[in-house]
């Protein structure tokens, strides 16, 4: 079966997402922010919204982006269109310690931004 290249509505929302990602990893939260439209929103997945708006996504992470563990490596990604999905395992600082917590990440993007973003958690495993 001969599969199609990406479309350049594709790739520009991976791009999207990798500059994200970037960003995250280099724990630059302005340059992570700006990825994100002004209106955008985080949901923890079918149970409801983390933070609407690019000022409360800000409030929710800062302290994350303050621990020098941080650090998110891409397992799998999948894209179509403007959804692009990451499998990715996150090292943090956690109350007990260091652990690694794997996510499915799910981002919608629209006009260049992220605009909803969707997240599943596994339980941490300390390090």
């Amino acid at each position: 079966m001969k599969v199609d290249p990406p479309s350049s509505f594709s790739i520009a929302s991976e791009q999207v997402v990798q500059a994200q990602l970037d960003a995250y990893n280099a724990r630059n939260l302005e340059a992570w922010l700006d990825t994100y439209s002004e209106d955008a929103e985080q949901f923890m997945l079918h149970m409801g919204s983390l933070a609407k708006g690019r000022e409360a996504i800000r409030r929710r992470m800062e302290e994350r982006f303050r621990d020098p563990h941080l650090h998110a490596r891409l397992v799998h990604r999948t894209t179509m269109e403007n959804i692009v999905v990451d499998h990715e395992l996150v090292t943090r600082t956690f109350p007990d310690g260091l652990a690694v917590v794997e996510m499915i990440c799910i981002y919608e993007v629209q006009a260049g931004k992220i605009i909803k973003a969707s997240f599943a958690i596994g339980q941490a495993r300390p390090l």
